[in-house]
Parts: structure tokens; sequence; C-alpha cells
């Protein structure tokens, strides 16, 4: 390898590294809820709440070790036990004790899946909306759109996705500026769909729910909903996005300059009750 080689090498690694550390700092850290949730911030833990019956709850960043990753696990199973909520507790590869995941599921968690942290500067990512003859992108900011988007999501994942569908209302009536929400129309019928959420004091705009309706695939859906979300994002002025992505989803963000930031491994807790 070359001089210059390396040193590209090494600028990539400090700029990869700076963005990593923004990253945790801004969205894993960061205070700014979306109005259906309730931000906790302890030495240990960053910790978000659903708010009557919308919203979500998870262990967002952790700093934890050896000494004080059993107790603080316990801590939140009781948090959220008391409240009669389920949790998810998202372990990014990075964090540490290197044992966390093992420790989670000695708690009574379950792991529910391993996707990529994709991340992008905005200006890099192509926003041309190519699509096929007969087939739109159309907004979805209202409860046709939210019912539509969730549709979408139902078909595709096959379970119930009516708690995101309230939450989505509460966000729109709440805060209607904190999201974008898109579905794909091909015959009067939503075949994808997806989000972008914009959060305050912060540069991250974070992609969700990019979703396609088997027989759609492979027909550039995906591909024009990230186009149109980095629009949306260009537009609002953030810097980068970033998707927690399947397996499915990173070869496609690759082709559109997203670079892979590590795993991250989600693991759920559910009460018994909730569980039975």
């Amino acid at each position: 390898m070359g001089l210059e080689a390396v040193s590209y090498l090494a600028v990539s690694l400090r700029e990869s590294k700076r963005i990593r550390q923004l990253f945790n700092e801004q969205v894993r850290r960061g205070i700014a809820g979306d109005g259906t949730i309730l931000v906790t911030t302890t030495p240990h833990v960053v910790r978000w709440s659903a708010i009557d019956d919308v919203g979500w709850s998870e262990i967002a960043w952790s700093h934890l070790d050896g000494t004080n990753v059993n107790d603080v696990i316990a801590a939140q199973i009781e948090h959220f036990s008391s409240a009669g909520q389920g949790f998810v507790w998202r372990v990014y590869d990075t964090d540490l004790p290197q044992d966390l995941g093992s420790r989670l599921g000695l708690a009574g968690f379950r792991l529910t899946g391993t996707s990529e942290l994709m991340i992008a500067q905005v200006a890099d990512v192509p926003t041309e909306v190519d699509l096929l003859p007969g087939v739109s992108l159309v907004p979805a900011n209202d409860s046709v759109g939210i019912d539509r988007l969730i549709e979408v999501h139902e078909k595709v994942f096959e379970t119930d996705h009516s708690q995101l569908r309230r939450t989505l209302r509460a966000q729109m009536a709440s805060s209607p500026w904190l999201s974008e929400l898109v579905v794909v129309m091909a015959e009067g019928t939503p075949v994808s769909s997806a989000r972008v959420e914009f959060l305050p004091d912060r540069d991250f705009a974070s992609l969700w729910g990019g979703s396609t309706l088997p027989e759609w695939r492979g027909k550039g859906l995906f591909r024009a909903m990230v186009a149109y979300r980095a629009q949306k994002a260009t537009n609002r002025g953030y810097t980068y996005l970033y998707v927690i992505a399947s397996p499915q989803s990173r070869p496609i963000l690759e082709h559109l300059f997203f670079e892979c930031f590590g795993s991250v491994s989600t693991y759920g807790w559910q009460p018994e009750a909730l569980s039975d």
C-alpha cells in the first residue's frame, strides 16, 4: 500500500471515529423527545419510556462495566415492570462490557434481531427519484397516509402495528414537524412505505420502516424512498442520515454511499403478563 493510500485510510478512520462519537453524543445520549416518549438520563443509561400506550420503550445508551452491569440491568427491568411495559435494549458492538448481550440473555431478555448501523452524509446520497410508469411517491402525513403506511408494514412483517399507528397519529397531532411519511402507490394500492424523523438539536436525521411488498421488490422503490427522504433532510439542513439496517437493506444502502458503522443487536424484555 502506497503512502498516499495509507494517509487516506488514516484520515478516513479518524473521520469515521468522529462521526461515531457524534452519533453517540447526539443520538444515543440525546435528550430530545418526540412527544410520545419520556427520556430519562442516569450515569449509566439513557432510557426512553412510552407515554400513555404510544411511543416505544428502550435503553438507547449504556455505560457499564463488570462491577455494575447486573445491578443496572435489574434496575431497568424493575422500572419497566412496575409500569407494566416491555422494552428493548439496543446493544452496539462497541458497548461494554463485551458480554453485555449474554448478561441480558441471563436476565430474561430475548435476542430479536441483529442489524447494522449505516450512516451517510446527506450531500452524498443521490436524490433523483426514478419510478416505473404508473407508480408514484405520495406524502403520507395525515391519517389516510398513516393507514396506508401501516397497511404495508402489516402485510410485509405479518405482525400487528397498531401501537405504531397510535404513535404516528400522536406525533402528527403534537409535533407535525417531527417526521415525513411516504408511501408508494401503484394502481391505487400502497405497495411500499417509509418515514424519516427529524429530532431537533442534532445533525442526524433517521430513516425508519422502509418496507415493500414482495411482488414489488427489485423495482427501485426502496432506492426511490431513500432519495425522497434525503431530499427532505437536505431541505432541513441535516448533515447525516442514519439507518438501523436489515441485512437485506445493507447492499442497497451501500450503493447509495451509506457506510457501515458496526452491528446493533436488539434484545427484548416483556413482563410475564404481556409475554403469555
